[in-house]
């Protein structure tokens, strides 16, 4: 006998109430994946090191793969296409809200197919600049944009750090300045320290041990407060440019049909891994501090960023095509 439609979705209910916490009491059995982009991106760095932690509660392998290429997008792409079973993690940064605003084309929707899990860790970019470049402010790099030439690197186009620059020069200052796309971090800091750029706009942790070891100089950082890490760095309110706060954060999502049992699961282990000293110790020596915002309220700061960033994308007048 067929049972009609909607008796079907009552026993369909019903195996899934039974199937569900069996499921959180296996996962996970094999491996898990941490799907992150380009390596030495926030997303790869902070990633690594909760895998690290995550894998040694669990005794099974958490493997971070980078998926590098067009910002984020790719890494974010194929996290969406994946089984919906906890296998499969998306750990990803500002630019999962920035990435939407800079594709026409992008092929998924950020509150729809996903899951908010909760945030890892923020940190603040940071604008530097060679030693021998004569530049010792922000100031300076405005004052010499109004009378000649200023090159700025970034990470590449549609990163958070090239918006924040974007931002910051042609919106607050008012000045015109040629960018720079290079792929990727290490590439963009490398031209600072080498005198390609006049200055750099980067995630603050890559950056950190070259403004310590005085290979790079601080102009200014884009949070609220200064940094710890470098605490000589004044903010760019400080440097006389208000109205604009940016942080580098990072944040793990799990595709919709997830099985709450394993979100839970997921986030459980997440708080068990920020509760650990040494792992604080360890993103607080790179500039980053660790976050226990999760589900809800994790949701609603992402949604706050997509809104912010949409703003600073259609002023700026970015876009990727």
């Amino acid at each position: 006998m067929r049972l009609p439609s909607f008796m079907l979705l009552v026993v369909g209910a019903f195996a899934w109430s039974i199937t569900s916490p069996a499921i959180s009491q296996t996962y996970p059995s094999r491996p898990v994946k941490f799907v992150v982009a380009s390596t030495g991106s926030p997303q790869d760095v902070i990633g690594r090191l909760f895998a690290q932690k995550i894998q040694e509660s669990w005794g099974q392998p958490v493997v971070v793969e980078n998926r590098a290429g067009a910002g984020a997008l790719i890494s974010i792409q194929t996290v969406v296409k994946a089984p919906a079973d906890g296998y499969t993690i998306l750990v990803s940064s500002t630019a999962f809200a920035v990435t939407p605003w800079m594709y026409s084309q992008h092929g998924y929707d950020s509150e729809r197919d996903f899951i908010p899990v909760g945030l890892l860790a923020s940190a603040p970019n940071v604008l530097v600049t060679n030693p021998g470049s004569g530049l010792r402010t922000l100031k300076d790099v405005v004052d010499r944009a109004r009378s000649g030439k200023v090159q700025y690197g970034s990470p590449g186009y549609g990163t958070t750090p090239q918006l924040s620059a974007e931002y910051l020069f042609k919106s607050l200052a008012k000045v015109d300045v040629l960018h720079v796309p290079y792929k990727g971090i290490p590439p963009v800091i490398t031209a600072a320290i080498s005198g390609e750029v006049d200055v750099a706009s980067t995630a603050l942790p890559p950056a950190v041990p070259h403004i310590k070891a005085g290979r790079l100089v601080g102009l200014a950082v884009t949070s609220g407060s200064r940094n710890p890490a470098i605490p000589d760095v004044p903010t760019i309110a400080e440097a006389g440019f208000t109205g604009f706060e940016d942080e580098s954060w990072v944040g793990v999502w799990l595709p919709a049909a997830t099985p709450a049992s394993v979100v839970a699961r997921v986030r459980d282990e997440l708080d068990r891994a920020v509760a650990a000293s040494d792992l604080r110790d360890k993103l607080r020596a790179i500039g980053f501090e660790a976050s226990t915002l999760r589900g809800e309220a994790f949701a609603q700061m992402v949604k706050r960023e997509l809104d912010k960033w949409q703003r600073v994308v259609k002023e700026t007048g970015a876009k990727v095509e």
